[in-house]
């Protein structure tokens, strides 16, 4: 038998409308008497009745949380981030991959699962502008990322040509010039790697230093074994560069075991940066540099933004937030 509100009552001693004011988070509750209450939550292992309670008030106290793939590092280190601030909430989070298919991201807009929860929290990968229009929701909506723009709906960003650009900048004063990237999208503009392409020429553009698109590895997925393709490429082609701008962190990686296997000592003989700050970069070998978006900014805003939302509290108009970023420098690009 599922343990109910009057069997925590009973082992606390108390009344059901004070287990349920405790539950609630109502503010005239002491604390000797919450204590008691959370310790025989605790012993007999109660869980809410999501069901009931959204017929109660209307909502679930869970949302959907909406990513491309969790085998990406930055995307389980995301939901990770806004699992952990959804808890602080009082919040169970959903969480539903699309892949980052088109098809896929339009289904779960239309999805009945949705209404299992209060909001949504979507990072979309295959839609674009020319879908902005079937950006609907039957929850409360916030979008993250470049995709989609002019919806109407709430929206966190990381500034991706900034950091771009910064990273950039931070090989160039070690007096790197010959910057290879890799992680370019052909004849994308306004997704993540366009964006990045566009910082890291508008970097070399301001130093003067010439854009030659043959240090530029175009690869669609963002995995290890991309970053490794990619540089495996580069060195095929007889290129040669100094230093190399991963568009995340795990090309980055991929991309650097490439070069310590050719014999390419990193930095001395080539510099290397990502970008994202996953906490494994911490511990690469050398330590990674590479670009903080804010991760955990971005999770809190997000939150803030869909919470706002779900309670009617929100301001006027959809609101867009970018995200504050800086360069963390690490041994890979230490200088010369």
């Amino acid at each position: 038998m599922a343990v109910t509100l009057h069997d925590v009552a009973r082992l606390a001693g108390v009344s059901f409308k004070t287990v349920s004011n405790v539950i609630n988070s109502h503010p005239n509750v002491r604390p000797t008497t919450r204590e008691k209450v959370e310790t025989a939550i605790s012993e007999l292992g109660y869980r809410p009745n999501l069901t009931a309670r959204s017929l109660r008030s209307g909502h679930t106290g869970a949302i959907t949380l909406a990513v491309p793939q969790l085998r990406l590092p930055y995307f389980a280190e995301l939901a990770d981030s806004i699992i952990s601030c959804a808890d602080d909430l009082g919040l169970v989070v959903l969480i539903e991959q699309t892949g980052g298919l088109r098809e896929r991201e339009l289904e779960l807009l239309a999805s009945p699962r949705l209404r299992m929860s209060d909001g949504l929290i979507f990072s979309p990968l295959g839609m674009g502008q020319e879908d902005a229009e079937l950006v609907k929701s039957p929850v409360p909506l916030v979008l993250l990322g470049e995709r989609v723009f002019s919806t109407g709906s709430d929206h966190v960003v990381m500034q991706n040509v900034e950091g771009a650009q910064a990273a950039t900048e931070h090989l160039l004063a070690q007096g790197r010039r010959r910057i290879a990237v890799v992680g370019a999208h052909e004849n994308e503009e306004i997704g993540t790697a366009g964006l990045r392409l566009r910082g890291y020429r508008e970097a070399l553009r301001r130093h003067g230093v010439p854009y030659d698109d043959d240090l530029v590895a175009y690869m669609w997925m963002w995995h290890r074994a991309n970053g490794a393709a990619a540089m495996h490429e580069l060195l095929e082609k007889g290129v040669e560069f100094d230093a190399v701008f991963g568009f995340n962190d795990t090309l980055a990686q991929g991309a650097m075991r490439v070069l310590q296997d050719a014999g390419r000592r990193v930095p001395d003989d080539v510099a290397v940066i990502g970008f994202d700050d996953l906490d494994e970069t911490r511990y690469t070998l050398p330590t990674l540099s590479t670009v903080d978006p804010g991760r955990g900014e971005i999770a809190r805003t997000a939150l803030k933004l869909l919470v706002d939302r779900i309670n009617g509290t929100a301001a006027p108009g959809a609101q867009q937030v970018e995200t504050k970023y800086r360069v963390v420098a690490r041994e890979s690009t230490a200088p010369r």
